[in-house]
């Protein structure tokens, strides 16, 4: 080697050792390199934890439906009530607007109930038919309290080219009243009376027939039917506790019926916009408040009568 090039590389070894040293002095004093689990946990600390945290709730020991106990100590019961616990406790758009759409029924609801001698539990019925809405099922069942047309006319809800009484939620609601207590002269117990609203009174009566057992929770039912009683059970329980599965809807969250005025109408109106227009309202008041006026006229037989309801 040229030994005039050895200044250079005495220079470029201090240079190194310098560099080594440096690296090695901020590894052993700064938190820049240190435990993967200090770092991942020092992390946690400085960002708050943004993922939904899913609790495990604890089940009512004694769940009743309209007085009536449910068999919690068998497990298959204890499991399909708690799927419905779950369901509906994390499917929170769907009950908070449930919630929120009871404030404007249950209380007719309820006041129908008890006037006709019904649990008030079946409120719940409504609410897993419908979820309180004006729905047709596949089958077309229509309205809260989902009746079939053939039905309805059993229970004196008419059914026809312009008027559709499945629609009506106070009519239906009575009418869903008679149905229930015919069922309870039936069976003799409310919880085979709600089973009954999902399969039919002579559904049910042929499952215990066939399965000698008198008890809904002992039947091996279909699908929709095994779950149909547990859906109203684990929204009782919900409604009834709902800071427990994380609901805090204050009294002025829930949805309200604005005061409302009836027009009793005994002559047939021939266009329900200009007959609106008449009343100082409007065509679409008169079909959000009168959903089972079903065209844009009514006809009104002699001897018949009808009450239509719109904003005061």
């Amino acid at each position: 080697m040229d030994t005039k090039h050895l200044p250079y590389v005495y220079l470029l070894l201090v240079l190194q050792f310098v560099l080594i040293g440096y690296l090695w002095f901020r590894v052993s004093n700064t938190e820049l390199v240190e435990n993967p689990r200090d770092t991942r946990a020092k992390i946690q600390e400085a960002k708050p934890d943004r993922l939904p945290r899913v609790r495990i709730f604890e089940l009512p020991q004694s769940p009743e439906f309209a007085g009536e106990k449910v068999p919690m100590e068998d497990p298959e019961v204890y499991e399909r009530y708690e799927r419905e616990l779950y369901v509906n406790s994390y499917w929170e758009s769907n009950t908070v607007l449930m919630m929120k759409r009871a404030g404007k029924f249950f209380p007719h609801i309820e006041q129908t109930l008890e006037e006709n001698g019904i649990p008030e539990d079946f409120k719940y019925v409504a609410l897993i038919e419908s979820g309180l809405m004006n729905v047709t099922s596949p089958a077309g069942a229509k309205g809260f309290w989902q009746f079939m047309r053939g039905t309805a006319g059993d229970f004196g809800l008419e059914v026809s080219r312009d008027v559709d009484e499945r629609y009506h939620f106070e009519k239906a609601t009575l009418a869903a009243c008679k149905y229930l207590r015919d069922s309870y002269g039936k069976f003799g117990n409310w919880t085979s009376v709600a089973a009954s609203y999902n399969m039919g009174i002579a559904g049910i009566t042929r499952r215990k027939n066939q399965q000698l057992s008198p008890d809904y929770y002992d039947l091996y039912l279909n699908e929709e039917t095994s779950r149909y009683l547990f859906r109203a059970l684990a929204l009782k329980e919900i409604f009834e506790n709902p800071g427990k599965y994380g609901f805090e809807l204050q009294q002025d969250d829930l949805y309200k019926l604005p005061p409302l005025r009836e027009i009793e109408v005994t002559e047939s109106i021939t266009n329900l916009a200009e007959w609106a227009k008449e009343q100082k309202s409007t065509y679409k008041e008169v079909k959000t408040y009168n959903p089972w006026l079903i065209n844009r006229q009514l006809n009104v037989r002699r001897g018949r009568s009808y009450v239509i309801k719109l904003p005061v």
